[in-house]
C-alpha cells in the first residue's frame, strides 16, 4: 500500500469504487463518443469498401450490430460492474487465482497494446501529410521510413501520458474532444458525397436518387480487393457487434462502468456506436470509395491523406485527436491489466510503459491494415473469461458451486476457469479451420455458450473433488 503515495491518482485497483468517486451519465457519453468516433474509423470504413460490401448490407448490418453491442454493455457488463464495482482483473483474481489471472492479464494487456498501436498508427498518418515522409500501404508489414518511426513514437508518448493520469482525466479529455470530432466526421461524409456527385456527374433530387448512387457507385458489392474477405450483411452485423466484444461480452469494461452510479448509464455506449460505428464508418467509406472512383489504382488506406483531401487542416487535426482519444482508454485498460500482474508497482508508471509498448506496436502497419481480422481475433481470445465472470456472478450459487472460488479456497490456479478459457479458444480455432477464414467473425457467439457450459461443468467437478477429503 505504501506505493500508492507515489501514484498521482487512486484508481481503486484492488477495492470497490466508493460513492464519492462514481460518475454520472454525461461522463460516459463523452468517453464512448470520443473512444468510438476515432481515427481507426478511417481505417475500418475503407476496409468495408475494400471487402466488396453492398449498400443494403452495410447500412442495415450496422444498424443491427451496433444495437446488439449497446444491449450487451447494458445487460451483460453494467449490471455486474455497478454491483461489484471491481476491475475485471481483480474480479478475475478472486475467481481464477493469482497464477491464472496473471496469464490472462498478460494476454489482455498485450492485445490492448496492439489495438492501441493501431490507433497510434492512424494518428501518425496525419503527421505524415504535414512532414511528407513515406507512409505504409495496404499490404505493408514493416515501417518504411525514419520519419514514420519518429512520428509514431512522439504520438504514442503523448497518449501514454494522458492515459497514465487515470480514468477521470481520460473521460475529461474525451468530453472536450468528442463534439468537435463528431462534426468533422459528419463533414467528411458530406464533403465526400458532394465530391462523388461531381466525379460521377450525378444529380440527386430525392432520397431514392441518393440510395441509387449508394448502391451503384459507393457500396457496389462485387468482388473484394486483393487480400480482403468478401463481406455480407452477416459479416457487417457481427463485426459491428463483436468488434468491441472484449469490452462488453468479454467484460473488460467492468473496469469502466464500475464508476457508473447506475447500470443504465451503459446506454451511453450508443453515443459511440451510432456516432462512431455508424456515421463515422459510413463517412470514411465514402471518402475511400471516392478515392477509388477518381484513381482506381490508389488502394492505399491512409486516414491522414483521406481526411486531408476532405477537410484540410481540420481533417488532419481530427485524425490526430481521434486516434488520441481512442488510444487513451485502451492504454488505460492495458495499464490496469499489467498493473494487476505487478500489483506493487505504480499504476501510473506501468501505464506509461504500456503506452510506449503500444507506440512500438504502432510502428508496424500490418496491425492497422488488417484491423478487421485483428479485432475479431482479440475478441475471440478474451471472450471466454467474460462468460466465466457472468456465470460466476449470476449462476454459481443457483447451480450450487462456490463463486469467487480462488478467494475462498486459496488456490492460485482455478482449473475450471483455465480449461474453460483454453478449450473455448481451441473450439473457436477449430471452427475457423473447418469453415474457413471468413467464419472468424461468427465463431465467438457459439464460443461464449461453450465457455459458460464448460465453466459450470468443470467447476462442479473440480470443487466436488477438492471437497472429497474433508467429507470422507
Amino acid at each position: 500500500m505504501a506505493d500508492e503515495h507515489h501514484d498521482p491518482v487512486n484508481e481503486f485497483e484492488r477495492e470497490p469504487v466508493p460513492g464519492k468517486a462514481q460518475l454520472g451519465f454525461k461522463s460516459f457519453v463523452g468517453q464512448y463518443a470520443g473512444e468510438h468516433t476515432a481515427g481507426t474509423e478511417l481505417m475500418i470504413g475503407p476496409l468495408f469498401v475494400a471487402s466488396g460490401v453492398s449498400a443494403f448490407s452495410l447500412i442495415f448490418g450496422l444498424l443491427a450490430g451496433n444495437l446488439l453491442a449497446v444491449l450487451s454493455w447494458r445487460f451483460l457488463t453494467a449490471p455486474i460492474a455497478t454491483r461489484a464495482r471491481l476491475t475485471l482483473y481483480y474480479q478475475l483474481e478472486k475467481i481464477c487465482g493469482r497464477n491464472l489471472v496473471t496469464l490472462y492479464n498478460l494476454a489482455n494487456g498485450v492485445m490492448f497494446c496492439f489495438l492501441a498501436g493501431a490507433m497510434v498508427t492512424v494518428s501518425a498518418t496525419a503527421v505524415g501529410v504535414w512532414f511528407h515522409f513515406p507512409m505504409p500501404g495496404l499490404n505493408d508489414l514493416y515501417p518504411n521510413s525514419v520519419g514514420w518511426v519518429v512520428a509514431v513514437l512522439v504520438v504514442g508518448a503523448l497518449i501514454a501520458v494522458v492515459a497514465a493520469y487515470g480514468y477521470s482525466f481520460v473521460a475529461r479529455i474525451a468530453n472536450y474532444a468528442a463534439p468537435w470530432m463528431v462534426l468533422v466526421f459528419i463533414a467528411f461524409g458530406l464533403v465526400g458525397f458532394k465530391e462523388f456527385l461531381v466525379a460521377t456527374h450525378t444529380q440527386v433530387h430525392s432520397l431514392r436518387d441518393v440510395w441509387t448512387l449508394c448502391k451503384t457507385s459507393i457500396w457496389k458489392g462485387g468482388a473484394p480487393l486483393a487480400g480482403q474477405v468478401k463481406f455480407t450483411f452477416w459479416h457487417i452485423m457481427f463485426f459491428a457487434w463483436f468488434c468491441n466484444m472484449a469490452m462488453h461480452i468479454g467484460m473488460s469494461d467492468l473496469s469502466v462502468f464500475r464508476y457508473a452510479r447506475k447500470s443504465w448509464h451503459a446506454v451511453a455506449s450508443g453515443a459511440g456506436m451510432y456516432l462512431g460505428h455508424f456515421l463515422a464508418w459510413i463517412a470514411a467509406s465514402i471518402l475511400y470509395a471516392l478515392q477509388l472512383q477518381t484513381n482506381p489504382h490508389n488502394t492505399a488506406v491512409l486516414p491522414g491523406p483521406l481526411a486531408n483531401s476532405a477537410c484540410g487542416i481540420a481533417g488532419l487535426l481530427c485524425v490526430i485527436v481521434a486516434g488520441w482519444t481512442t488510444a487513451n482508454p485502451t492504454i488505460y485498460r492495458a495499464g490496469l491489466a499489467f498493473q494487476a500482474v505487478f500489483p506493487k508497482s505504480s499504476r501510473y508508471k506501468v501505464t506509461l510503459v504500456t503506452g510506449m509498448i503500444a507506440a512500438v506496436a504502432g510502428m508496424f502497419p500490418a496491425i492497422a491494415m488488417r484491423l478487421l481480422d485483428f479485432v475479431a481475433l482479440y475478441g475471440m481470445i478474451l471472450m471466454p473469461m467474460g462468460a466465466v465472470v457472468f456465470v460466476d456472478f449470476w449462476l454459481a450459487k443457483k447451480l450450487k458451486f462456490q463463486p469467487y472460488y480462488a478467494e475462498h479456497s486459496g488456490v492460485r490456479f482455478n482449473w475450471a476457469a483455465g480449461l474453460a478459457w483454453l478449450l473455448t479458444i481451441g473450439f473457436c480455432l477449430w471452427l475457423i479451420d473447418v469453415f474457413g477464414h471468413s467464419s472468424m467473425w461468427f465463431v465467438s457467439l457459439p464460443g461464449w455458450f461453450v465457455a459458460a457450459l464448460l465453466y459450470i461443468v468443470l467447476s462442479k467437478l473440480c470443487q466436488k473433488k477438492a471437497l472429497q477429503p474433508a467429507t470422507a
